[in-house]
């Protein structure tokens, strides 16, 4: 099952107060597109990321978005519905099963959120993210108020609306010659798909008007970083693991729990991103509980104490150090072991290896040692 993601980036956005396209102004110095492609590059369940952007701004575009892996830009329409059509028509080529449309002026999305419309189309035609109204609302007339509204049935609709991609594909074609529709889910109500609401975020801005960019600009979206090492001895075996990925050899790593000594390295490199202790504060050798359990749990908490802060993770860098074995072959494979238990992309995983040039512990053969470096983004400061 195949899942993309739209984003509409083809406006001029006039009520910004900006003096160019607001999807390209940056914020504490990345461009706002930028940041929002970087949610659904780094969100495992997204298999490519396709931009529409405004014709006049491919260099603006080259510029915010250089080094990303992307699908090649399309050219939007005069309206938002126009922009959306060609570029799912642009997507048909790729036959995805699900597609997921979002305003590029949303560069604050979270995973959470993008995992939970993406769950939500198991069972339904489309989903999109909604808030509960909390103010009073009032049907007015000029400056009189002529009414006031039940707000206990209204809700605030935001982006990603993720779909089914046929489904979403033949509501726009159907709806191209009626009055325009202010986001997608109202053609898919028109298709009379079955559309469901998951919990909003009030994080997931849109940025639209001047005071919105005041306030943006305030937002602490702080980068921490966290660092860690270790190292285990080697002993008589068959093979070592590390990253989750067992590797044939002619020893073991010996340690308490499965001695994976670069998931070891990486658990303590995100605690120290959010300054939550080390590894054997969580999960003390002491401890018969965890008498050779598999290292994935140790970074699986650690990614919950991450999450706790409001904080997601941006990338990880792992070196394993070791005269033996032969780590290149099987760093495709750990990168991706690695990217599945953090729930990132693997684009955002780096494995690597070096030597001691055959001096100390690991030069002798005697053990292997790791450090990792990991990066968090915390958007509640």
């Amino acid at each position: 099952m195949s899942t993309y993601a739209l984003i509409v980036a083809a406006g001029r956005g006039h009520r910004s107060g900006q003096p160019g396209p607001k999807q390209y102004v940056a914020l504490n110095g990345v461009p706002i597109l930028r940041l929002t492609v970087d949610c659904f590059l780094s969100h495992p369940d997204i298999d490519g990321v396709l931009v529409v952007i405004h014709p006049d701004d491919e260099t603006l575009y080259q510029q915010a978005i250089g080094g990303l892996t992307l699908l090649p830009p399309v050219f939007g329409g005069e309206t938002r519905q126009q922009s959306v059509f060609k570029g799912l028509t642009s997507l048909v080529e790729l036959s995805p099963d699900k597609v997921l449309i979002h305003d590029a002026a949303r560069p604050f999305v979270s995973n959470v959120l993008i995992s939970s419309v993406i769950a939500a189309l198991e069972q339904a035609d489309g989903a999109l993210p909604a808030l509960e109204m909390t103010d009073t609302v009032k049907q007015v007339a000029g400056d009189s108020i002529e009414g006031t509204i039940d707000r206990t049935t209204l809700r605030r609709a935001q982006t990603p609306q993720g779909f089914g991609f046929d489904k979403i594909l033949q509501a726009h074609e159907n709806g191209t010659s009626g009055a325009e529709a202010t986001d997608d889910s109202a053609l898919a109500e028109q298709a009379g798909l079955n559309v469901v609401t998951v919990p909003g975020d009030v994080a997931n801005i849109k940025l639209t008007t001047a005071a919105d960019f005041q306030s943006a600009q305030g937002l602490p979206q702080h980068i921490r970083v966290g660092t860690g090492f270790d190292v285990h001895r080697l002993g008589d075996g068959d093979g070592v693991t590390l990253c989750g990925v067992h590797i044939p050899h002619t020893c073991r790593l010996i340690g308490h729990s499965d001695a994976d000594v670069a998931l070891h390295a990486l658990t303590d490199a995100l605690l120290g991103a959010v300054a939550a202790g080390d590894i054997g504060r969580h999960f003390p050798p002491s401890d018969d509980k965890w008498k050779g359990a598999a290292s994935h749990l140790f970074v699986e908490h650690a990614v919950s104490l991450v999450k706790e802060q409001g904080g997601e993770i941006g990338n990880v860098d792992i070196t394993i150090i070791c005269e033996a074995p032969k780590i290149g072959p099987h760093a495709a494979a750990m990168r991706e072991k690695v990217a599945e238990i953090l729930g990132i992309s693997a684009a955002a995983v780096s494995v690597k290896a070096t030597t001691t040039e055959k001096l100390g512990t690991t030069g002798d053969g005697m053990g292997i040692a790791a450090q990792a470096l990991a990066t968090v983004r915390i958007n509640n400061g």
